[in-house]
């Protein structure tokens, strides 16, 4: 999916849906990073408050946790966490 800058929806919440479909299919797995603000910023062509802000509403989500001065990592769902204490 890419983004439609010319679209309704704002930038920073397309991005999101990008990035939670990422998460969703696998791409980025349970406790790992997802992209930096930078790395949002070049991939998606955007400034660097519309890409924390796309990292913001996925924080709002519950789908990442943001470790401050090592970035934004995806959480454990609850179904993870009862099969990893199996």
């Amino acid at each position: 999916m890419t983004v439609d800058l010319d679209g309704p929806e704002p930038l920073y919440e397309q991005i999101a849906e990008v990035l939670a479909g990422r998460i969703a299919d696998g791409t980025y797995p349970p406790r790992r990073r997802i992209p930096s603000e930078a790395a949002i910023c070049e991939e998606f062509g955007v400034a660097r408050p519309t890409a924390r802000s796309a990292v913001r509403l996925l924080v709002e989500r519950g789908l990442v946790q943001v470790v401050r001065g090592k970035g934004a990592y995806v959480v454990e769902t609850a179904g993870e966490v009862d099969q990893a204490d199996e």
